[in-house]
């Protein structure tokens, strides 16, 4: 955090004046005792207090600017059209192959994802590639994935022909992973009705112009939330909840799903495929969160120097990704995927939108030691999963030599805490939604038919690694 204290400028070197200096001669302690009162040092500000550091850490400085064109507004009348931008589109057709939209999807960036259309003069969307989609794909080609017999031939075949590099084409790919039809609203549309899609949980609404299917946005359910923060001010309704703790708004208590940092990747990957998830957490031994995995992070294993990081641990994968931030941004860095019950909810949003997550961890206090446990501050959301030694490695994952690091090395591990539970976007919509007089539906049961509609051809593997100790709490 940045001091933003303004201290004295010291006195110049030149300066051999004293207050004392027209009262004759003084003794070497009466002229130490002065210099001292005029020093710098003395006129410090006092330092803060733990209790006034939280509060800073609970209620951050409002340092948004709100955009006048919604000053006085009711947010729920806001048109959608309002806050897209044609910019923001990116297009491929379904016959592009997997190559080449893979290096779109990442060289674009946000909202990463990539709309698909039969020709390059199509302005309607007939699907999307987008990471999950990648996740899924890598993991056929792999052969990480065991299909069910209908479809055991076909994905074998995709993955002998992507293996001798034949392209393959996104109609194809986009299969693999089983999701929601696209969503899609008319530009003419008020925000209520996309609060209330969001707040059910869909991640993504595409939208057209009005009386057409020709797309002129994509609005995702973090565009909007970053939306309403940044105009808090204008909007009393949602704005009055933001000093309000987690706790107290009964949020963070869905039951979040971990892996232990010492498993592979691979079953990490396997784990958000299966669960229809965008992320996972990754857990010490006691369940202190120590990072963060999300589909997105499929972008650093999209090169053949990049197998070896599958059959490496989660701990080693996020040292990789933390490495390669750091020579992004030039200097070392940790995003914070954590909160907890009493932190606030502005607190909350400020950082999912600055990470760009989709979802925060809510943790306890850290536990005292890698082996033990905290208690919990109240009934966990998250049960206990069997933990066991880690298996020995398969022949084919012998020779994937990866560095061993501990899960003391991470940041995470001492100042996180133990995990119990997760609050998502997809939360805080549901409850700006619900606050406002709107009827969204139950996040839960649409994380339930994403599960559900997850491709249970990997349901097998997926058992298989939670038989060998994978560490599942839900």
């Amino acid at each position: 955090m940045t001091d933003h204290a303004i201290s004295s400028d010291p006195p110049s070197r030149n300066s051999t004046s004293s207050p004392s200096s027209n009262n004759g001669p003084i003794s070497h302690r009466s002229s130490f005792a002065e210099n001292l009162r005029h020093s710098p040092r003395s006129q410090r500000h006092p330092s803060l207090t733990q209790a006034a550091v939280q509060e800073l850490l609970n209620h951050p400085p409002n340092s948004k600017t709100s955009d006048p064109r919604f000053a006085g507004r009711d947010w729920r009348s806001i048109h959608v059209g309002e806050l897209v931008q044609k910019s923001d589109v990116r297009w491929a057709e379904l016959d592009t192959n997997v190559q080449d939209a893979t290096k779109a999807l990442i060289d674009h960036g946000p909202p990463n994802v990539i709309l698909l259309r039969e020709s390059p003069t199509d302005k309607t969307a007939r699907d999307s590639f987008d990471y999950n989609d990648l996740n899924a794909y890598l993991l056929v080609v792999l052969g990480l994935a065991n299909p069910e017999e209908d479809q055991r031939e076909k994905w074998t075949d995709l993955a002998k022909r992507a293996t001798a590099q034949e392209p393959i084409p996104l109609r194809e790919a986009v299969t693999i992973a089983k999701k929601s039809p696209l969503v899609t609203l008319s530009e003419s549309e008020d925000l209520s009705k996309a609060i209330e899609i969001f707040g059910s949980g869909i991640h993504r609404i595409i939208i057209c112009k009005e009386g057409t299917e020709e797309v002129v946005g994509i609005l995702s359910q973090l565009k909007l939330v970053n939306f309403l923060w940044q105009n808090a001010n204008s909007f009393p309704t949602l704005d009055r909840l933001y000093p309000m703790v987690l706790r107290d708004l009964g949020v963070g208590t869905v039951q979040a799903i971990s892996i232990n940092g010492d498993r592979n990747l691979a079953e990490a990957l396997q784990l958000m495929n299966n669960e229809g998830l965008t992320s996972v957490a990754v857990v010490d031994n006691a369940w202190n969160v120590i990072g963060n995995i999300s589909t997105a992070d499929v972008r650093f294993l999209t090169t053949s120097k990049a197998l070896p990081l599958f059959h490496s641990s989660c701990i080693h994968f996020i040292s990789v990704i933390l490495s390669e931030r750091g020579i992004g941004a030039g200097k070392d860095s940790f995003p914070v995927f954590y909160v907890n019950p009493y932190s606030t909810l502005a607190h909350t949003v400020a950082r999912l939108v600055a990470t760009r997550s989709h979802r925060m961890w809510v943790v306890e206090s850290a536990s005292p030691s890698p082996s033990t446990p905290a208690t919990p501050l109240a009934a966990p959301s998250v049960r206990d999963a069997v933990t066991s030694p880690q298996p020995p490695p398969s022949p084919s994952m012998s020779s994937f030599p990866a560095p061993s690091i501990s899960t003391a090395a991470l940041p995470g591990a001492r100042i996180s805490g133990r995990l119990i539970g997760v609050i998502s976007l997809t939360d805080i919509l549901n409850l700006f939604a619900r606050q406002s007089g709107l009827n969204p539906l139950s996040p839960t049961d649409q994380r339930d038919r994403r599960r559900r509609s997850s491709s249970s051809s990997m349901r097998p593997s997926f058992d298989s690694a939670r038989a060998s100790s994978l560490d599942l709490r839900r």
